[in-house]
C-alpha cells in the first residue's frame, strides 16, 4: 500500500502494527519485489559473556601446537595464567572443528570387567590372522589361547564374520578339555555385537580389549607371531597345505613344546595338573 501513494502512518494504522516497523519493512524491501521482504537474522552481534578474541587464540593455538585433548589444553592455559573453564575450551574447539567427536554411528560395545586369571578357562583372547599370498589369494586364521594353561587353538577359514567367529569358538570349545568362560577379542568387525549376544546364548562372557591399548590382547598377538614363524612360514601358501599343518603344529604345542611363560611346561600339562 505504500507503493500506491499511502502513508507510513496509515498503513500501520490500517494493519494495526506500529508505525516504526512499517518503515523498517520498507526499508527493507527497497530495490526488492513489493511482494518480497528478506528475513534478517535476530543473531546478536556480540554477547556480554563471549570468550575475548585473545582467549580464543590462545585455545585455538594451544591445541595446534601441542595436539592434545580439551582437557590438557585447559590446564596448560591455567599454568600460563589464562583463565577458562574447560567447557569453553571444549566449546571453542568444537566451533572451530578441532574437536574429534565420537561418531554418531559407532555402536558401544557391551563392557565386562575383566577377571583374574585363575584357572583354565577364566580368560581367552582369539584373534585373526590375515595373509595375502604372491597370486594375491587371502587367507584367514583364527587363533586363540588360554591365559593361564596357554593351550591354544587355530582354524584356516576363507572368509571372517561374526557367524565365522562363533563357530570357531565352539569348536575350539569342543576340542579343549576345560570350559570357556570369557572370551576376550579386539574390536574388529568379525567381532561384533551379534557375536556378543551369540556368545551369551552359549553361556560365554565376551569382552573386548580397551582402544588403543596394544598390551591387552599381548597373548595371542605373541602367540599369532609364534604360529607363523614356526609353522606358516614353513609351508606354501595354500589354504590345504596351512589347515595340515596346522593340525600337526597344534599337536605340538600344546602337548611338547616347553613354555617359558609356564615355567617350562607344556600346555596340556598345566591343563592336566588344574
Amino acid at each position: 500500500m505504500v507503493y500506491q501513494g499511502w502513508s507510513i502512518r496509515r498503513v500501520a494504522k490500517h494493519f494495526d502494527y506500529h508505525h516504526t516497523a512499517v518503515m523498517r519493512w520498507v526499508q527493507k524491501a527497497r530495490g526488492l519485489s513489493p511482494f518480497k521482504i528478506l528475513t534478517m537474522s535476530s543473531r546478536p552481534n556480540h554477547h556480554p559473556r563471549a570468550l575475548p578474541r585473545q582467549k580464543i587464540e590462545a585455545i585455538i593455538s594451544q591445541r595446534i601446537r601441542r595436539r592434545r585433548c580439551a582437557e590438557v589444553v585447559h590446564q596448560e592455559l591455567l599454568r600460563k595464567n589464562i583463565q577458562v573453564s574447560l567447557s569453553s575450551v571444549k566449546r571453542t574447539l568444537k566451533r572451530s572443528g578441532l574437536l574429534k567427536e565420537r561418531s554418531p554411528w559407532k555402536r558401544p560395545h557391551d563392557y565386562t570387567q575383566r577377571p583374574e586369571v585363575t584357572h583354565t578357562g577364566a580368560l581367552l583372547q582369539v584373534d585373526t590372522i590375515h595373509l595375502i599370498g604372491p597370486d594375491g589369494l587371502r587367507i584367514y586364521i583364527y587363533t586363540l589361547i588360554d591365559l593361564y594353561s596357554r593351550w591354544a587353538y587355530a582354524e584356516v577359514v576363507e572368509h571372517i564374520g561374526a557367524q565365522a567367529s562363533v563357530a570357531f569358538i565352539r569348536k575350539a570349545q569342543k576340542a579343549s578339555m576345560f570350559r570357556f568362560e570369557l572370551i576376550q577379542t579386539d574390536h574388529g568387525s568379525e567381532f561384533s555385537t551379534w557375536f556378543t549376544h551369540s556368545l551369551q546364548r552359549i553361556h560365554m562372557v565376551h569382552r573386548h580389549s580397551r582402544v588403543r591399548q596394544s598390551n591387552d590382547n599381548a597373548h595371542i598377538e605373541r602367540f599369532n607371531r609364534t604360529i607363523q614363524e614356526e609353522c606358516l612360514d614353513r609351508v606354501p601358501h595354500t589354504i590345504k597345505k596351512y589347515r595340515t599343518a596346522i593340525i600337526g603344529y597344534l599337536r605340538y604345542y600344546n602337548t611338547e613344546r616347553l613354555h617359558m611363560g609356564i615355567k617350562y611346561k607344556t600346555p596340556q600339562e598345566v591343563v592336566l595338573s588344574y
